[in-house]
């Protein structure tokens, strides 16, 4: 098994996206929007940092296919 070397640029790239991300879910704490709007904002910013963290800080990025049908399996199986 060979190790995928990363530079370090992409993860202080990505650490900075994170920040801008848990900047825009303060501000978007302080807004009212209309109706469901809310959670969808919310969500979306929560949906966009976590799949960063997962794609370079856990390594998906760079695995083998077994690994992303693992994580869609995870995401995307229906729980009872």
């Amino acid at each position: 098994m060979s190790e995928h070397i990363v530079h370090p640029r992409v993860y202080i790239t990505i650490f900075l996206v994170l920040i801008v991300g848990t900047g825009l879910t303060v501000l978007a704490a302080f807004q009212d929007f209309p109706g469901p709007l809310n959670v969808i904002v919310a969500m979306t910013i929560a949906v966009v940092k976590a799949t960063f963290v997962v794609l370079y800080f856990m390594h998906v990025r760079y695995s083998s296919r077994l690994i992303w049908l693992v994580i869609f399996a995870a995401l995307f199986s229906p729980s009872f």
